[in-house]
């Protein structure tokens, strides 16, 4: 794994404005964050799902032109939204805006009410899964291959063209969040760069990240190849947030990403932005 600590920013593009979002994406590349998040919902989380949502492939692409040096990506994009090769499409878009500092997060997605209003196909968690694996594996070949073909259960290429590739070589890194131990961790190992946990408790982050190891060697991977992240959330409680890093760098954890809220999202940013050289320490 390697190169220590790093630590994002992330504002989700629900109950928010505008404004809040780019003084966030202007803390986090101003003050030296790693990378700054988004994430992918279509109604809000955690009550109310009438809140305003932003969608988050634009936001990105917003994002790409108003910072020029923090990484940028979406914590993490749901596979069942787009057609893989759309979003690939859009991540090589991405990916040229910003110069090269995409980092590409994919999970299984798993808002049920999203899927039933917007009348997309939810299924089962385990279909859900197969198709993430299908997705990363036609992301890899539209990014690499001149033309590509794929005859998958879920998804088919035929004769795909995909140009530009992406700056990044061989391709953006790609984060795959989730925690189910038998399928999506196997996915992990299989084609992540960064796998993000759950969060919860260190000591079941650990158990996990031992699971995730075991995969790794079924399929002839290096676990050391994989760096493990977290999100946690920034209340304004800054000693309470140094803790909870520790406790996950303890446990091999790598990338911490912290969350600010809309309505005091600034606030929160740069007093997270003050405790960075801290942060960085317990790497």
């Amino acid at each position: 794994m390697g190169d220590g600590l790093r630590v994002g920013l992330k504002l989700s593009g629900q109950g928010t404005t505008a404004d809040e979002l780019r003084a966030v994406w202007q803390v986090a590349d101003a003050a030296g964050f790693d990378h700054c998040w988004n994430f992918d919902h279509f109604a809000s989380l955690g009550g109310d799902p009438e809140l305003d949502v932003f969608e988050a492939w634009t936001m990105l692409g917003a994002m790409a032109e108003a910072t020029a040096r923090v990484r940028i990506g979406c914590m993490v994009t749901g596979n069942t939204y787009r057609h893989p090769a759309v979003l690939a499409k859009m991540a090589v878009t991405v990916d040229h805006l910003s110069g090269g500092r995409l980092e590409f997060g994919l999970g299984a997605a798993w808002a049920e009410l999203e899927h039933t209003m917007l009348d997309l196909e939810y299924g089962t968690a385990g279909q859900r899964i197969a198709r993430l694996e299908e997705a990363c594996r036609m992301v890899k070949l539209l990014w690499s291959e001149e033309r590509s073909a794929f005859d998958g259960r879920h998804y088919r290429l035929v004769e795909a063209i995909a140009n530009p590739k992406p700056v990044q070589k061989p391709h953006p890194p790609i984060w795959i969040g989730g925690s189910g131990e038998r399928k999506t961790l196997r996915v992990v190992a299989e084609h992540a760069d960064v796998w993000n946990a759950a969060g919860g408790d260190p000591a079941e982050v650990a158990r996990l990240s031992d699971i995730l190891d075991r995969h790794c060697a079924d399929v002839g991977r290096d676990p050391a190849e994989i760096r493990r992240s977290v999100q946690i959330r920034f209340d304004g409680d800054a000693e309470g947030t140094l803790r909870a890093v520790q406790s996950y760098a303890a446990v091999g954890v790598e990338d911490m990403i912290v969350i600010v809220m809309g309505g005091s999202a600034q606030e929160h940013a740069e007093a997270v932005a003050d405790l960075l050289p801290r942060l960085r320490e317990l790497g």
